[in-house]
């Protein structure tokens, strides 16, 4: 029998590589590993996890040994080729490692230790399978104690579709379980069965005609006893007499189960909305790869446009995938989707159990859900014929990764454009500088919605100069022009937005007396005071410790809370009015799962006149009788030291200023701001982003910031600060040899806190436009830092980082 080698990418945590190894395939496993599945090497001394990559037929030119694959964890491969490819791009892409890059396209069960079994879906199978599963439905599947044979026979079985893998994780999702039943009798035998009853077994007589109607199908016992009105008394008794067998099938957990979503028809299109749409199904259609950059007001029927597009996919044979920036965004989108898709849409988000994920994913992956709408990482969802890839919101930053492989979820979407032939719409109101300039040089096909669908103007936009009106403000966080306005709306019996731009209660506590500021013992960071739990909490590192009553650095009792916090807020607008209801919306009020959800649905069923929430209630909410929207703090991204903060600070206020007046109601908004001439403010009160596109990116020239140039920002951390800057300085030095003079290096600098969980940090950024030499240096600088990580010195490469403070 000919040999077969395989090239595995391992898992070794203390030693990354990108490099892949060469095992040999045992002689009873040949012709059974496929490219894309987990298998168990050894590696020195031990077993470690690893993705095969590649097949090979001819010996390798070594002068050793090769180890022997020690087991296949996988039937059939979990990752398809296009997910292979893409990794090997993510991993240059974004200076990674592959195992990284491998290992993020999948659900965090697949990644843990789980059980498997392998039960048969067809009952046209040889005689041998029969002898082997012999009962059984279902066999445990390890590959440690099945024999070369048994291996052969199940995983031809599994790619002939005639049996599936069930996967029950360790701990953390183990796929569901429920009791169902099958009918035992055929037709005739029912009949005799029946003849055979006393007349007075009415419930007997019942069952046997219900069993009749069912046939050879299998139902979850719950439903068989909503349809046939039976108790679960009368199947147990079925049971016993041998008309029926239970068993235990597998359900689907479904993270909508409890939610009632109507079907809806589609909207009838503005114009704007008919040319958009039918720009981007021509693409669909024809199977073009080409991203459009879809720029509309916000009310402007963006979703309208998102949902004909994927209908047009589906009426073709393929499936969509649509990504939304973070999960408080998901629940309204989702009853969109689901409101006119059905159950072909799976959702994948953080929000979302592992259980749930992972049912969800392997619904994706068996081809029963062809619309996926998720977060950041279900753009690896693994749907085929993708026919549209839509980005909602392209403009925001929590579609970028912070950990390795630090990705944008936008790179990746056009990656996969190309791959399938097919469209990427990216929508915003307010899209990137980036995203909008490249549509200006005709790189995206630029398609405009300038109206509000619903014929509203705009909502009209006032800004208090809080340098005026702190003087005579009822309570420090809320102007009286504010209160006043809201007032008026509660008494109209509708509804108000506030946005707050941060969480907690206070930023900080400080003492009068000598000026001291508690800070966290382990970061470089002031402690948040969070009066639900009377604590004082690091946002950074999680440490927590009591509310002090006196200054522990001088010991007097003038100890002050500064700052401003959506509880503190929430707390002075209840003594302003305390017959209103509030609900708060903030990272602490939902952290359950689900907690999102609730929350709006409380709002949209009008159990509260005002929802009080941190940027998160900024975007895509959708509520007719919302006339009012409050901005307290304008000013807070405005003030931080970033090339964006103009950006963020014109998105953001655009973005929540268009959650008033989306029905047939006015709406107004007002904002609160130190900086009433700053020009993003004063453009954000007209909705005026092509003026503000103009001068920020004359700003951004002058400063040679993106999109003018490229920036990559490295990062170095560890426990001791000489040493982090001694790497940084070096790292620094090797740079200057290698760019060209029209390259900027800004550093090496302490990051803007410096120490974080006890691991100082350091960073430089460069900033170019070409340099031939740059990624190769890169990639070495990665692979070469893994002998520091012994030092426990860590190194971090971000191309084109959200921001650098």
């Amino acid at each position: 029998m000919s040999e077969q080698f395989v090239e595995v990418i391992v898992d070794v945590p203390s030693m990354q590589t990108n490099q892949a190894y060469t095992y040999a395939v045992p002689t009873e496993l040949i012709n059974q590993v496929f490219p894309g599945m987990r298998v168990i090497v050894p590696f020195g001394n031990r077993k470690i996890l690893g993705f095969t990559t590649k097949i090979i037929s001819k010996r390798p030119d070594v002068s050793f040994d090769l180890k022997n694959i020690e087991e296949v964890l996988d039937l059939v491969p979990v990752l398809n080729r296009e997910m292979l490819e893409l990794a090997n791009w993510l991993a240059k892409w974004t200076f990674s490692f592959k195992i990284s890059c491998l290992q993020v396209m999948l659900p965090a069960a697949m990644r843990a230790s789980y059980n498997k079994s392998i039960r048969l879906i067809s009952t046209d199978v040889s005689d041998e399978v029969k002898a082997l599963f012999g009962q059984e439905e279902e066999l445990p599947f390890d590959s440690k104690t099945l024999t070369p044979e048994s291996f052969k026979i199940l995983s031809k079985l599994n790619r002939d579709k005639k049996a599936e893998v069930i996967y029950q994780v360790h701990d953390r999702a183990r796929s569901k379980k429920v009791t169902a039943i099958t009918n035992l009798l055929t037709s005739a035998e029912i009949l005799i069965q029946k003849d055979a009853l006393r007349t007075n077994a009415v419930k007997s007589a019942k069952l046997l005609d219900f069993l009749n109607n069912l046939g050879d199908k299998t139902m979850i016992l719950k439903e068989a006893m909503q349809k046939s009105g039976l108790s679960s008394a009368i199947f147990s008794q079925g049971e016993k007499k041998g008309w029926l067998k239970k068993i235990k099938v597998e359900k689907y957990r479904d993270p909508y189960r409890d939610t009632k979503i109507k079907k809806t028809e589609p909207k009838k299109l503005q114009p704007a909305q008919e040319n958009a749409v039918t720009e981007i199904n021509q693409a669909v259609v024809e199977q073009k790869n080409q991203v459009f950059l879809l720029q509309g007001v916000t009310g402007s029927g963006k979703t309208e446009v998102y949902l004909y597009t994927i209908a047009c996919a589906l009426k073709n044979q393929r499936t969509a995938l649509m990504l939304v920036p973070e999960i408080s965004l998901t629940p309204q989108m989702v009853r969109r989707v689901k409101s006119r898709f059905g159950s072909n849409v799976a959702v994948l988000h953080s929000g979302l159990s592992e259980g749930e994920k992972f049912d969800e994913w392997r619904r994706i992956e068996r081809h029963e859900a062809t619309v996926v709408v998720g977060a950041r990482s279900a753009v690896f969802a693994p749907l085929e014929q993708i026919g549209v890839i839509i980005m909602d919101e392209e403009h925001e930053t929590s579609y970028k990764q912070e950990d390795m492989p630090e990705y944008n979820a936008r790179d990746v979407a056009i990656k996969r454009g190309q791959w399938h032939n097919c469209p990427v719409v990216l929508g915003s109101a307010t899209p990137s500088l980036e995203s909008r300039a490249r549509a200006q040089k005709g790189v995206y096909e630029w398609l405009r919605l300038d109206q509000r669908i619903n014929g509203q103007p705009l909502p009209q936009v006032n800004l208090v100069d809080m340098r005026q009106e702190l003087k005579r403000a009822p309570v420090v966080d809320v102007s009286t022009p504010l209160l006043e306005a809201i007032k008026q709306r509660l008494k109209k019996k509708e509804q108000v937005v506030l946005m707050l731009n941060r969480r907690g209660y206070s930023s900080f506590i400080m003492c009068r007396e000598c000026g001291f500021v508690l800070k966290c013992p382990n970061c470089d960071i002031s402690l948040t005071l969070h009066m639900d739990s009377r604590s004082m909490k690091c946002h950074y590192c999680g440490h927590e410790e009591p509310i002090p009553q006196i200054c522990p650095s001088c010991h007097s009792k003038k100890i002050r809370y500064y700052g401003t916090g959506t509880e503190k807020v929430q707390q002075e607008l209840q003594q302003l009015l305390p017959d209103t209801k509030i609900l708060r919306m903030d990272v602490d009020t939902t952290r359950r799962k689900g907690a999102h959800a609730k929350l709006l649905q409380r709002f949209g069923n009008k159990e509260a006149e005002i929802l009080l929430g941190t940027q998160m209630i900024a975007k895509g909410l959708d509520f007719p009788d919302v006339t009012l929207v409050g901005v307290l703090n304008a000013d807070t991204s405005l003030s931080l030291p970033n090339f964006r903060s103009a950006e963020r600070t014109f998105q953001l206020l655009t973005q929540v200023s268009g959650r008033a007046g989306r029905a047939d109601k006015l709406g107004e908004v007002m904002i609160q701001t130190f900086n009433p001439q700053h020009y993003a403010i004063q453009l954000a009160k007209s909705q005026n982003y092509e003026k503000f596109f103009g001068i920020e990116m004359n700003m951004r020239h002058k400063g040679g910031y993106p999109p003018y140039f490229f920036t990559t920002q490295i990062v170095t951390s560890g426990p001791n600060e000489a040493d982090v800057a001694k790497k940084m300085f070096e790292i620094n030095g090797q740079l200057k040899q290698i760019l060209s003079k029209q390259a900027v290096i800004l550093g090496p600098t302490p990051k803007p806190i410096m120490r974080i969980n006890n691991q100082f940090y350091y960073q430089l950024v460069i900033k170019y436009k070409s340099e031939p030499y740059l990624d190769e240096f890169l990639e070495n600088l990665l692979l070469t830092s893994q002998k520091e990580a012994q030092r426990k010195l860590q190194l971090k490469i971000d191309r084109d980082p959200i921001d650098f403070i």
